[in-house]
């Protein structure tokens, strides 16, 4: 289990920058040249190229090169890592809540 926690911090690590979500959120519309995906941000190409290694090293993206152009598409197996374990944190809060629930309506008629 350490290991998929290592891949659960690294697609959490690179969910919670902005400028990587909007990278994802444009692949879900199709690959697209690293160019294109930098178009609508305001920073070096270095500096965004950084963004999408995060986003592919923690496999949520994958590129190929053709010529000089590397082209990037999302990889969306990578969040089933992070889906289960948000779904099993949501089964376990809402058990708790639902114990929540019956602790304090046996309160209740305990004081009528």
């Amino acid at each position: 289990m350490p290991n998929q926690s290592v891949r659960l911090d690294r697609v959490f690590q690179a969910l919670a920058d902005p400028t990587r979500r909007a990278v994802l959120e444009r692949l879900t519309h199709g690959a697209a040249a690293t160019s294109e995906l930098a178009q609508p941000f305001r920073m070096a190409l270095p500096s965004f190229s950084e963004h999408l290694d995060v986003l592919e090293d923690c496999g949520l993206v994958r590129s190929r090169k053709a010529g000089r152009v590397r082209t990037y598409q999302l990889a969306p197996q990578a969040l089933k890592v992070a889906e289960h374990w948000m779904v099993t944190q949501r089964a376990n809060w809402e058990r708790r809540l639902d114990h929540l629930d019956s602790y304090l309506k046996d309160l209740k008629e305990q004081k009528r």
